[in-house]
């Protein structure tokens, strides 16, 4: 940390990402950077670019560029606006710069470096938005975060929050907005829907190399692992939650979502969940996604949209989602409070 005299503090917010437009060329762009990134699709670099380049993206740009047309709003994307608007509303209460950044397409992570070299930044507050660790989110935002400072700003003091999948303040704000929304309508049941990632994301990121997915009972069982376990913390969260909403354990479920490929993903799959309820009885389902914490394609659509239509297809009768944090006033108290801890701010 700087000498207070010296300091000049900012805050920088790094969300996934999203197309410039909801155009096929645009969304093909953007999923070409996306899926590149070797910490998402984790194989050589020559298998991983023809994937990519000749099986992925020619097959998906299109129907992906629909369903971004589907959520897109006069103000854009909402993923980008939704971060914006929890940028401005921390920086107007810290009144300090906060940048807000995307991990891919813009405003991209190289950009607001390159902001925060032109106002002679000393000391910076990097929060990945994601609660849960995972390679292919945390890890891959810390790494390019790390690279374009040591480009502009070597020498610079460096604070980066960890995952805050248990911390009690964004614990009790995501539950007061799970509350909030629920009071609105009347739910037989709450799905913890969770984004996925492969089984083996886990196994590469287990510091131990023998902890995770080794049984069933893994994520029960205390493992240095957990520190860096995707499906360890989304548990932990769900628990976490449900208790302080007082459901009990038969009126909660998790799951996970967005599979891509043909190799395992972490289970049970938000798709078989949905049928499985509505087979057992449940009739009105209420869905929160707490691996995001701003609404995007994976909230507004395929959970909004294509969960709602599975889920009553089924047999269901009523479906609810429960929108992100975004720009919920106690989730920006919670980003400054965490902002002034970690800058040293009156």
């Amino acid at each position: 940390m700087s000498p207070a005299s010296l300091q000049k503090p900012a805050v920088l917010l790094v969300n996934l990402g999203s197309p410039d437009h909801p155009e096929e060329k645009a969304v093909g762009r953007y999923l070409r950077e996306f899926l590149m990134d070797r910490y998402v699709i984790d194989v050589p670099f020559l298998l991983r670019y023809f994937l990519v380049n000749f099986a992925i993206v020619p097959r998906r740009a299109a129907n992906s560029a629909a369903l971004y047309q589907k959520i897109w709003t006069a103000e854009g994307s909402p993923l980008i606006f939704n971060t914006e608007n929890l940028a401005r509303k921390v920086g107007q209460k810290l009144n300090i710069p906060v940048i807000m950044a995307m991990r891919y397409g813009e405003p991209a992570i190289a950009t607001a470096v390159q902001q925060l070299h032109d106002m002679q930044i000393t000391d910076l507050y990097v929060v990945p938005l994601y609660p849960q660790y995972a390679m292919s989110t945390t890890q891959t935002v810390n790494e390019e975060v790390a690279k374009q400072l040591a480009r502009l700003l070597p020498g610079i003091s460096l604070t980066t929050a960890p995952p805050f999948y248990q911390d009690e303040d964004y614990l009790r704000v995501l539950t007061e907005n799970i509350r909030s929304q629920l009071a609105k309508t009347t739910f037989d049941h709450l799905l913890f829907s969770y984004h996925g990632v492969p089984e083996r994301h886990l196994r590469k990121t287990d510091p131990t190399g023998n902890h995770c997915l080794i049984n069933q009972d893994c994520c029960q069982v205390a493992s240095e692992a957990h520190a860096v376990c995707y499906k360890h913390q989304c548990l932990v969260t769900t628990e976490r939650v449900a208790q302080a909403l007082g459901l009990p354990a038969e009126q909660y479920s998790i799951s996970f979502q967005s599979r891509l490929g043909k190799d395992p993903w972490i289970q049970p799959y938000t798709t078989d969940i949905l049928k499985k309820l509505a087979a057992g009885g449940v009739k009105k389902l209420a869905v929160v996604t707490p691996a995001f914490v701003s609404d995007c394609l994976e909230t507004i659509e395929e959970i909004g949209e294509e969960a709602r239509e599975d889920f009553l297809a089924a047999g269901g009768t009523e479906f609810y989602r429960i929108t992100c944090l975004n720009d919920d006033d106690n989730w920006v108290d919670t980003l400054v409070n965490w902002s002034k801890i970690a800058l040293n701010l009156p």
